[in-house]
């Protein structure tokens, strides 16, 4: 799962509801929120955390908790 899968899971999020509010289909959703290897917009973000009525930079942080920057 991913940590947008985490999130929202932990936020008890409808993704059906979060779809027909954002206009992102529930496929996506379920591939954001599985598949490690998919990205997503900043108008996705955007959009899902207007939808759970989240601030969209604790979403981020949420999101991107382990990037780090390289020494050097």
């Amino acid at each position: 799962m991913t940590e947008i899968g985490k999130f929202l899971e932990k936020k008890s999020v409808n993704k059906a509801e979060v779809a027909r509010r954002t206009g992102i289909s529930t496929s996506r959703l379920s591939e954001l929120s599985l598949n490690e290897s998919t990205r997503f917009t900043v108008q996705e973000l955007y959009l899902i955390a207007l939808a759970i009525d989240t601030k969209p930079a604790i979403v981020l942080e949420e999101v991107c908790k382990n990037l780090k920057l390289n020494n050097g």
